[in-house]
């Protein structure tokens, strides 16, 4: 009799992967700490659900793999007690990479810009595959992909956490990035050292006939992607000897024109070098230059980052919630020459934030908030501490004067006072939306 396969944690990704494993023929047992809405469907498809806890009598069974949520720590007991007895412990993107053997990816991992280069890769693929889909850490799980399409090829625009990665055995993509490394994390991982090395796991298993994009105007990459098994793409925004490169505004692949740099409605160089790396991307899993271009042209941005929500009294107003760490933090700032009234805070994730002083001159006012709101007290020379986000927002907008800009740039976490940064984003754009309201009928 085959042995059974545990799935620990039923999030999205654990309800996709549960279905997923289920259909191809495995005997699944779901567990979580939490109630499962779904558990009458999934006990009906012959799932067995233990949820509001983990019974102890799922320790003495014996199974093939565990597949666990990868916002779940190795190091929580249940987890680790499989982990120490040696059981194989994956997470949903390995098991749905074994059941869907057509599809194609191009994997993008980093500290920041990922979301962004997996979005646009996605919008360049899905011109002519129709079968194409953005999956991964982005939000949708590639088990709902792999249901959804069963048996047939696709080509898949995939985003990793370094949480994903650490769970994988055999995953292999076409092409992959590392857009970046900053410290991050540091409350998940052992070191930093750790969390960066984590992100390298993305071509482990390539091929020679595979690609990695390499950046090397990022000195961690360069330090840590030096025994790649695939073939090496390098890119770079100051480098003009470099495979994927830019030369007199224009964006090149090797031999090969990709796009005007002007064309790019995306704001910062930071944006640019997402736009040239999912560009080459695509352009290696075989969409022609002429649609790369097209979507280049028409791209609006992604929600969350960078996002211009309004302009009112000619102060613009930027919802930049997805900035969750300083590296992300300084990319937007650099992306203004000054008046900017910064609102940042949230969680204390651990990280050091002095970087930020570099950006005294760009910040006409911090209005921070938050658990760590006090902490940029001591980052820039004009600070305001609130409680919330609603009063920062409200003084910084009362202050603004015409061609100042707002900018929600959290710089960490939103789970001391949001559910997540998506959460957050939504509710500062309400807030704005709300006063635009109040300033027309005043």
């Amino acid at each position: 009799m085959a042995k059974p396969v545990l799935l620990i944690g039923a999030a999205r990704s654990g309800i996709a992967a549960a279905k997923l494993l289920n259909k191809n023929g495995y005997s699944v047992i779901l567990t979580d700490m939490n109630a499962v809405e779904q558990k009458p469907e999934l006990e009906a498809l012959g799932i067995q659900v233990y949820d509001k806890g983990h019974p102890d009598f799922l320790k003495d069974l014996d199974y093939e793999f565990i597949v666990k949520n990868p916002g779940i720590p190795y190091h929580a007991p249940f987890v680790a007690y499989f982990k120490e007895k040696g059981v194989p412990i994956f997470t949903e993107i390995e098991t749905a990479y074994r059941l869907a053997p057509n599809f194609e990816y191009g994997a993008i991992t980093g500290t920041d810009g990922k979301t962004t280069i997996t979005t646009l890769l996605y919008e360049m693929l899905k011109t002519e595959d129709p079968n194409a889909r953005a999956a991964g850490n982005i939000g949708i799980p590639l088990s709902e992909c792999a249901l959804e399409l069963e048996d047939k090829p696709a080509k898949i625009a995939l985003e990793l956490s370094n949480f994903q990665l650490l769970g994988i055995d055999t995953f292999r993509p076409h092409v992959s990035v590392v857009s970046n490394l900053a410290p991050d994390h540091l409350d998940y991982m052992d070191s930093l050292e750790d969390y960066y090395r984590s992100k390298f796991r993305i071509y482990e298993n390539c091929k020679e006939d595979d690609v990695f994009i390499r950046n090397i105007d990022d000195p961690n990459i360069v330090f840590y992607a030096n025994e790649v098994p695939c073939r090496v793409i390098n890119f770079s925004l100051k480098n003009p000897d470099a495979g994927l490169r830019l030369v007199d505004g224009t964006v090149y692949l090797e031999d090969e024109r990709l796009f005007d740099a002007a064309d790019l409605k995306l704001v910062g160089d930071f944006n640019l070098g997402n736009a040239m790396m999912a560009a080459a991307m695509a352009r290696i899993l075989g969409v022609s230059q002429p649609a790369i271009e097209e979507v280049i042209r028409t791209f609006p941005g992604v929600e969350h980052r960078i996002e211009c929500v309004d302009t009112i009294n000619g102060v613009r107003i930027y919802n930049d919630s997805k900035a969750t760490n300083t590296h992300s933090a300084e990319a937007a700032l650099s992306s203004f020459k000054g008046k900017v009234y910064l609102l940042a805070g949230g969680k204390n994730k651990g990280i050091d934030y002095t970087v930020l002083k570099d950006y005294d001159s760009v910040v006409k006012k911090c209005c921070s908030f938050g658990q760590i709101g006090p902490m940029f007290a001591d980052i820039f020379s004009n600070t305001e501490v609130f409680e919330t986000m609603d009063e920062a927002f409200n003084q910084a907008f009362e202050e603004a004067e015409e061609g100042d800009v707002i900018l929600l740039c959290p710089a960490t976490s939103s789970f001391d006072q949001f559910k997540n940064y998506e959460v957050r984003g939504r509710y500062f754009k309400d807030l704005v939306h709300k006063k635009r309201e109040e300033v027309e009928s005043a």
